[in-house]
């Protein structure tokens, strides 16, 4: 079966009535948990699209910036977004159930709110409200704000990302220091190490441009040290 079959699977199980949320209180274990994680990204992603208050016919476009999603899978990922988009339970349900699913899984909780900056990125702007629902999944989620720090500065156009913020550490950090974050930061961003975590390979395009953005940032850092 495919990512998108196991979607439909789990989509078919759900009671008459019954919130998608619920679907999170299910999917705990390997390989589930890579189909929660779509899930939980197209759904956050659903209930973030009226963030900005312009809910389009071409939303569920942007999840191809996150998703591997072929012509005829197409239709699972919309009923996803339109069940999501219709559901009584509102965004903070859902990120409190997904963060009970992924515990202490920060690494994937990451990798999740890093989906949801692809999607509010994709039309080339990035509303007020949207960062605001960002911030408070991400605070739902029990990110470290410097890891969250990290993230916008890769994402968000509004200044020049410091590359700091990027590697997460401080400017007077040893460069040892600063190359170790960075050596970390490649091995997390590792499609291999992604896979393991939940992420599903349709996903793992995400790491290439996380990946470009960590090297960038340590050139810079490591140019202004010599």
């Amino acid at each position: 079966m495919t990512l998108w079959d196991r979607i439909a699977a789990a989509l078919s199980a759900l009671a008459s009535g019954e919130s998608l949320a619920a679907i999170f209180d299910r999917l705990r274990a390997p390989p589930e948990r890579s189909v929660a994680f779509t899930i939980a990204v197209i759904g956050l992603g659903a209930k973030m699209a009226k963030a900005d208050g312009r809910v389009t016919r071409d939303e569920v476009a942007a999840f191809r910036d996150v998703f591997t999603i072929p012509e005829g899978e197409t239709a699972n990922a919309a009923r996803v977004f339109d069940l999501a988009r219709q559901d009584v339970a509102g965004y903070e349900e859902y990120a409190r159930r997904i963060k009970a699913m992924f515990d202490k899984d920060e690494e994937t909780l990451c990798d999740l709110v890093e989906g949801l900056f692809h999607i509010a990125l994709a039309d080339g702007d990035y509303h007020s409200a949207e960062d605001a629902y960002l911030r408070r999944v991400a605070e739902i989620f029990e990110i470290a704000p410097a890891s969250f720090r990290r993230m916008r500065a890769r994402f968000v156009p509004d200044c020049a990302p410091d590359p700091h913020d990027v590697l997460g550490v401080a400017p007077d950090a040893p460069l040892d220091e600063k190359k170790r974050a960075w050596r970390r930061l490649v091995r997390e961003t590792h499609p291999d190490r992604m896979i393991a975590r939940g992420v599903p390979a349709e996903a793992v395009q995400m790491a290439q441009r996380r990946l470009v953005a960590i090297n960038e940032a340590w050139e810079q850092v490591s140019r202004g040290a010599r």
